[in-house]
Formats: structure tokens, C-alpha cells, sequence
């Protein structure tokens, strides 16, 4: 496989962008792959080596790296009008509209420019709303480059999990383990009068793909009916994508209090959103007191391509289509592991799917079930070996795999060969 052009400019990014990627998360031992262009299914990167992708953006990309028609129609429509205005466009009103008759929890909406800053103002919004500082947060959840989410511990003895974020803020942040109900029930007991929010994920989505447990979510629900604090969904990876039009929340039908937005919501341009019940999002100001504000808030190019997207996947059955691809994916790679790696664990659901590299006897529950998998064997031969077969996966164990609506039988057929090779 020829790589000279990546390696050649992976070697000019080092000169000029630390540890020459913008994003930690790129950073693939030797170096990256850098992408050319993308057809469908499939990227293409600077050597012309062509890959069946599943990295899809790390998820927004829905509909494929070839937007249909109407959507690309759309994006260069609004684009050749301006590239933004610092003020209302009817297409931000659209798309908010959308949104709300979709998702039964959600009356208004504030949109951002990224999952990141979604997260960050929906804590300031449970904050401010509920008067409270604690935010209880899952052990293995992601909720984005967020201080008051990057931290690591027990409840009470929470730490920082990066330089830089005070030791003060992880004060407030209350992390316990995914799917423990008796960990919720230990942290209500002692903090309950103090806690704002409790900011989950419905499917853990980077630290593997954790589901939740048979009335989990309900859980969580009853605990924030109970003492005040709002129920906060983390839909950046699942909102649109898993559950349809109705998000994670409408599979397992249970409403949250704020939720945020991102990925599928942009159609591939920079987004994030916070949504929920007027009496609550109308905190943010002008109407209420808590501020949040931004430049390139409501994009109209991201507006559009955020509205036909969503429009096209409900007009034209998208996700029916990558649901049974996925299916099928998870059952041959089930078919595969039984086989070849027995104490390897298929997980995933609609269009999302991994496998992760478990030792034997241990079922992926939590985020620290997937933590202990053998994390170094997936990143060093099994991820290079995929590649070299022309699939290209995620940088490591913990990110989701993404289908989409361009991904073919053919495609699937082909991964499956690659799995069985390199498994």
C-alpha cells in the first residue's frame, strides 16, 4: 500500500500543529492516513488508497460523504448568498421547527457550533435553572473538551483527568459507573439537595458501545423527579442516528430535561444544540439569566445542511435501510468472534456496531469493562490489519464504528472478509 503522500505530510503537520493533528484523537501511530476526498461509502486518501469507511466523521455523516441532491442543492444555495450575517435566518427557524414535532422533549432549542459547547452551556443551564453545583456524570461517559467533564474519581473524591482543569471544578463533579443503580442511589443519598443534573449518555458512545440495563434510564428519571435535579441526555452521538427521527430517548422512551445536539443534526458541519421544555431552555438569556452567546451560532450553512439531511432521512427511510446493514454486520461479526475469538464482545444497535477486544468471562456492562479490554492488540495489528484490507476504523477500541446510508451489502460483505482475516 502506497503511503508516501500521508507520511510526507504528516511530517509538515508536525512543524506547525502539535503532535501534527487537530485533534488528539487522530493521532494514529505511525501517522494517520490523510484523507483526499470522500465517495459515499468509501474515502479516498492522498495516496489514492481507497478505504469502505466507518469512521464517517465519528458520526455525523448520516447520509454518506456524497450528499444527495436536495441537500447539496441546499448548502450551495445558502452559501452562495453569504457566508453568515451575525443575525437571524429563516432556515435556523426551520430547522429548530423540525426538531421540536420530532422529539417529544424538546419545545425550543439553542443551537452552537459544536457538541463541546453544547455540553458546556447545558451544565450552566442546570446549573443556573436549579440554583445547584453538582453534576453527577458517568465513569466512561464523554461529554466533549468540557472542565466540568474531565474528571475522574469517585463521588467526593473526584479528580481531573487533565492538566489544566481546576481541582476546584472536579469538586462539583460527581462521576459513578454506567448501569450501578446502587451508585446513583449512594450519591442521592449524600449529595441529593446539591446536584443539578445528572449528564448521561442513553448509549455510552465513546468508551466502546455500552447500552443501557433494563430500567437504568428509568432510574435516573425517578431520581430527578424526586429531588429536582434534571435529567440531562448526551444525544450528540445518538441523536438522529439511533432511534430514527426520535433520537435514543423515543427507543427507550424516556424524556430527559435538556438535551444536547451535534453530529447528525449538522449534516457534516460544525453544530451542537441544547433543547428541551420552554420553562427550562428559556433560562438562556436574553429571556433568563443565564448567558450563552456565540459568533457562528445557527450557521446558515450548517442550518441547511442539518435541515435537509434530516429531511431527506425522513422522506426517504434511511434508517430502515442502515438499521438491517448493521443488523446483519453484527450477526456475521457475532458468527466470526464465536469462531475465531470467543471472549470477543459484538455490541451495537441501528447503525452503530464494534467489537470489542473483552478477555474472556467479562461482559461489557460499563465503561470499565471496555477499559480492560485489550486495548493495544486492537490499536497495534488489528486496526493496521483492517486498513491494509481497505476498511478504515476508527483510531481505537473506545470510538463507535458508524453505517451509513451509502454503505452497501457489498460493502458489508467485504468487511466481514476483512474481520474474518484479521480477527
Amino acid at each position: 500500500m502506497e503511503e508516501s503522500g500521508s507520511r510526507e505530510l504528516y511530517g509538515r503537520a508536525l512543524s506547525v500543529l502539535p503532535g501534527g493533528v487537530n485533534s488528539a484523537v487522530r493521532a494514529i501511530r505511525p501517522y494517520p492516513a490523510f484523507i483526499g476526498r470522500g465517495d459515499g461509502g468509501h474515502v479516498i486518501d492522498v495516496d489514492g488508497n481507497r478505504y469502505i469507511d466507518f469512521v464517517m466523521g465519528y458520526g455525523p455523516l448520516l447520509l454518506g460523504h456524497s450528499p444527495p441532491e436536495p441537500v447539496r442543492a441546499a448548502v450551495q444555495s445558502v452559501a452562495s448568498e453569504g457566508p453568515m450575517y451575525g443575525a437571524p435566518t429563516e432556515i435556523e427557524v426551520e430547522l429548530a421547527e423540525f426538531v421540536t414535532r420530532h422529539v417529544p422533549s424538546v419545545q425550543m432549542l439553542r443551537f452552537v457550533n459544536s457538541g463541546t459547547e453544547a455540553t458546556v452551556s447545558a451544565v450552566r443551564l442546570a446549573r443556573g435553572y436549579t440554583g445547584r453545583d453538582k453534576i453527577v456524570t458517568i465513569q466512561g461517559g464523554y461529554h466533549g473538551a468540557n472542565d466540568s467533564t474531565l474528571v475522574e474519581g469517585e463521588p467526593g473524591a473526584a479528580v481531573p483527568s487533565t492538566k489544566g482543569v481546576p481541582e476546584a471544578v472536579a469538586d462539583h463533579t460527581l462521576p459513578v459507573p454506567f448501569n450501578d443503580e446502587q451508585a446513583i442511589d449512594h450519591v442521592f443519598e449524600e449529595f441529593g439537595t446539591e446536584i443539578a443534573a445528572i449528564l448521561v449518555e442513553p448509549i455510552l458512545g465513546n468508551t466502546g458501545i455500552v447500552e443501557p440495563a433494563a430500567g437504568y434510564l428509568e432510574t435516573l428519571r425517578s431520581y430527578c423527579d424526586e429531588t429536582g435535579a434534571l435529567l440531562v441526555f448526551d444525544e450528540v452521538i445518538t441523536g438522529f442516528r439511533v432511534g430514527g427521527l426520535g433520537c435514543a430517548q423515543g427507543k427507550f422512551g424516556i424524556e430527559p430535561d435538556v438535551t444536547t445536539f451535534g453530529k447528525v443534526i449538522g449534516g457534516g458541519y460544525p453544530v451542537g444544540a441544547i433543547g428541551g421544555p420552554a420553562e427550562i431552555i428559556e433560562s438562556f438569556a436574553p429571556v433568563g439569566d443565564v448567558f450563552q452567546a456565540g459568533t457562528f451560532s445557527g450557521h446558515p450553512v450548517t442550518m441547511a445542511a442539518g435541515l435537509e439531511t434530516l429531511r431527506y432521512a425522513a422522506e426517504h427511510d434511511v434508517y430502515s435501510t442502515m438499521n438491517d446493514l448493521g443488523e446483519t454486520l453484527r450477526d456475521g461479526l457475532r458468527d466470526l468472534a464465536e469462531d475465531r475469538a470467543p471472549e470477543y464482545t459484538v455490541v451495537g444497535t441501528d447503525s452503530l456496531f464494534k467489537v470489542i477486544f473483552t478477555r474472556r468471562g467479562r461482559d461489557v456492562t460499563n465503561g470499565a469493562d471496555v477499559n480492560s479490554a485489550q486495548t493495544e492488540r486492537w490499536e497495534r495489528l488489528f486496526r493496521p490489519a483492517m486498513k491494509e484490507a481497505g476498511v478504515l476504523l476508527p483510531a481505537n477500541q473506545l470510538e463507535s464504528q458508524f453505517i451509513c446510508a451509502q454503505h452497501t451489502s457489498e460493502d458489508i460483505e467485504e468487511t466481514l472478509e476483512a474481520y474474518k482475516a484479521a480477527l
